[in-house]
């Protein structure tokens, strides 16, 4: 029953309140004694204030005890008291909450009247706005608003400057210090990496070189996160709930980046080779676990996903030391196919750039419509192909010139029938 009795408190309040604001007669008095009242109406409202403060958490409190105690319903005794005590505070809370309101209507009846007399009321303008009571601003209002603002920037500049200083400091300095010593840990794993006894290929190497660093940063990140006083875990729980997200809608990207752990597992190329991949011929230049880097022949910069380049035929050009370049020379079927033979064959053997072994291949290989065809088969370092290759057209055709051996171009014979009585237009009678 007790508890029952702070819920009539507020109209206790208001009626204490009410009758005499609302009967006297404000505009009789004069400036001194309302800004003294106003006074007096800021310091109840203050007060107000901080008692709703106090009640808000007896009250939390209170609400806590009762949960406690509805969780072992073996006793009713405890929770009927914890409901008791809830509503006490409840009744406290309300009552606080009514004379702030009463306070605040008696500062707002102050404030029209101070108005009307010119006398200074910004301060309890701005008072009223922070609570609420005040729809419209004065420059009175607005100048003690900043000014309240100032002060209190002031004094936290005074109070807690130097501790965000050290701290952002801090902050910089691990950052500073961590990026540096990722590219030192980056270095020594690649170092690592590249003596082992592993045959790890450059763009494996790269990837776990880049990754290191990555982590190394992040690590020191979220160390300096942590001495300015933010609480990364439910920062990173939000980015792996926002990564499972984005996951999903990122299915083909995914696909790629599952192309291309396949692609640093596997090896079927590595960064310097030449490669043939999706219609693409060129040298890989760089490569990530989204895709891969071709420079083309021409000095053309493509971009292909790694799961188009997994998903098809990869032709690695340069993936061994040695390469056989295939010609095909045509001669005259008038050659003579033992001194042609000898000819190609004293050419290719000439070539400083043309292994001795494996031997070279000359045969004769097909008896076109216009030619004989010798295949010409020799073998050489791979770097070096595209030059024995030309070498040995230009060579070839300026020494079958010399031989008097011809290289035909296409050619057909047409033989004409004469129907018996019939002629051709124009042929003699």
């Amino acid at each position: 029953m007790q508890s029952r009795l702070w819920l009539l408190v507020p109209l206790f309040v208001g009626l204490a309140a009410a009758p005499g604001w609302a009967q006297e007669d404000l505009t009789s008095l004069s400036a001194e004694k309302l800004t003294s009242r106003a006074d007096a109406a800021q310091k109840e409202a203050e007060q107000a204030l901080t008692d709703i403060d106090a009640r808000k958490e007896e009250l939390k409190a209170a609400k806590l005890k009762l949960t406690e105690a509805e969780a072992t319903p073996s006793d009713l005794d405890p929770i009927n008291e914890a409901k008791a005590t809830v509503e006490a505070k409840e009744g406290e809370l309300a009552a606080a909450e009514e004379a702030l309101e009463s306070s605040l209507e008696k500062l707002s009846s102050l404030v029209a009247v101070l108005s009307d007399k010119d006398a200074e009321v910004g301060s309890y303008e701005s008072f009223l706005l922070e609570n609420g009571k005040l729809s419209g601003l004065s420059t009175g209002a607005v100048v003690g608003i900043f000014d309240k603002w100032f002060q209190k920037g002031k004094t936290w500049v005074v109070d807690e400057g130097p501790g965000v200083l050290i701290g952002i400091v801090q902050f910089l300095a691990i950052l500073l210090g961590f990026s540096i010593l990722s590219k030192v840990v980056g270095k020594v794993v690649g170092r690592t990496l590249r003596t082992s006894r592993l045959k790890v290929s450059d763009l494996l190497r790269s990837f776990f070189v880049n990754t290191t660093i990555k982590l190394v940063f992040l690590f020191g990140l979220v160390i300096a996160l942590g001495t300015i006083g933010i609480d990364v875990g439910p920062l990173l729980a939000a980015i792996g709930v926002a990564g499972f997200v984005i996951g999903f809608a990122l299915q083909d990207t995914l696909g790629n980046f599952a192309s291309g752990i396949m692609i640093l597992l596997y090896r079927p190329y590595d960064i310097g080779d030449v490669i043939k991949a999706t219609g693409v011929l060129g040298t890989v230049k760089a490569m990530n676990l989204v895709s891969t880097t071709i420079v083309t022949g021409d000095n053309q910069c493509e971009i292909v996903p790694n799961k188009s380049i997994w998903g098809g035929v990869i032709t690695n050009i340069t993936a061994n030391p040695t390469r056989r370049v295939d010609l095909v020379v045509g001669v005259g079927y008038e050659a003579d196919l033992e001194r042609t033979k000898k000819v190609l064959s004293e050419v290719v053997s000439k070539h400083p750039q043309v292994h001795a072994e494996p031997a070279p291949v000359i045969r004769l290989h097909n008896l076109g419509e216009s030619s004989v065809d010798f295949v010409v088969r020799p073998w050489c370092n791979t770097s070096d192909y595209w030059g024995v290759y030309w070498d040995l057209h230009e060579q070839i055709k300026q020494r079958l010139d010399d031989e008097g051996i011809s290289i035909p171009f296409p050619q057909r014979d047409l033989h004409l029938h004469y129907v018996e009585g019939k002629a051709p237009a124009g042929a003699a009678s």
